[in-house]
């Protein structure tokens, strides 16, 4: 998610910018960034689905103590991301009150937006990617040494095929295309972008009616997809983006199964609703001009039950549930259901 232009959504059509830094962080290092344990730090936001799809893979594959993590604050200003939640309002590994001087570190008068997730290398403080639907494949793949024992297999071999095909449309209509409804210009530009959403969504409440995970019986990289827009969708994509044929919390499937995987350890326990509230409506100034955050939607429902087990499945496979979440990282408690 990027840092630039905010004011203008609304006001000019909305196209999603490819990642420009596409360096990938690999165990053979061939593209001169080695898998190293403690080497390279993970810049997210909370409030941005693309970084808590790198939020969740981290923690789901424990890697916490291998790749360190620097959260900024949801609201940025024009010089982009901010370090601001931060003593001093630096980050106190990379030392930088901004991420936009790691990406000047890599490549100085950089044209493009500054966005999350980034991983940036220690010890030179450059910005290495920014390639946000490489990274969590990146995590799972490629640094399998360095996983915790019992993680889950994210991308499973076997089945990569399908969950390619299953993530390539919840991307283009789903994940993609609450923004091309909220920021849309024109009624028609809206309208086609918001029936793509939700007749991407009954379709996949219709696979989800059967089965209790997108692919197979485990939990896989498409559902981690697919959740980050999910838990934002009453919250902000229903009013602030005009997605609003309906609420989550009105179709049994998709809000049944949503439940199930914030009530899994890895999912619900990164959500910092705060968050997400405070950088939609505060920031994106083209189409909320006052930022003022409204005080709901009632979130006691994420923790109800939702009766999912009965489809049966295995949430983490062969493997476990990942331990508590460090100290350090716990969401506080106005981010979450009470």
């Amino acid at each position: 998610m990027g840092g630039d232009g905010n004011s203008a959504y609304g006001h000019r059509s909305f196209k999603r910018s490819r990642s420009h830094f596409g360096d990938r962080i690999t165990a053979d290092g061939r593209d001169g960034w080695p898998v190293r344990a403690g080497r390279y730090r993970l810049v997210v936001s909370r409030a941005c689905p693309w970084a808590s799809r790198a939020v969740i893979s981290r923690r789901l594959l424990g890697l916490e103590d291998a790749l360190s993590m620097a959260i900024a604050d949801p609201v940025q200003d024009d010089r982009s991301w901010r370090f601001t939640l931060d003593p001093d309002g630096r980050d106190p590994v990379l030392g930088i009150r901004f991420l936009a001087e790691a990406y000047d570190r890599r490549e100085t008068g950089y044209p493009g937006g500054v966005s999350v997730p980034a991983i940036v290398d220690v010890p030179s403080g450059r910005l290495v990617t920014n390639d946000y639907q490489r990274i969590t494949l990146d995590l799972a793949t490629e640094w399998t040494a360095l996983h915790r024992p019992g993680a889950p297999e994210l991308y499973p071999a076997g089945r990569r095929d399908e969950i390619d095909e299953v993530m390539a449309g919840v991307y283009e209509d789903v994940n993609n295309g609450v923004y091309r409804a909220g920021f849309a210009t024109h009624q028609r530009e809206y309208e086609k972008a918001g029936a793509s959403v939700f007749r991407r969504l009954e379709l996949l409440g219709e696979r989800l009616s059967g089965q209790r995970y997108l692919v197979g019986d485990t939990l896989t990289e498409a559902d981690i997809r697919l959740f980050t827009t999910l838990v934002r969708f009453d919250a902000v994509y229903h009013g602030h983006f005009k997605c609003n044929r309906w609420k989550l919390t009105e179709h049994p499937v998709l809000w049944a199964y949503a439940r199930d995987l914030f009530q899994t350890p890895g999912f619900g326990d990164t959500v910092d609703f705060d968050h997400i509230k405070r950088h939609y409506y505060q920031v994106h100034t083209g189409i909320n001009p006052t930022g003022i955050v409204p005080l709901g939607p009632d979130l006691s429902g994420w923790l109800g039950p939702h009766h999912r087990e009965e489809l049966g499945g295995r949430p983490f496979g062969d493997g476990t549930p990942p331990g508590p979440v460090p100290p350090g990282e716990r969401v506080p408690p106005r981010g979450q259901p009470a």
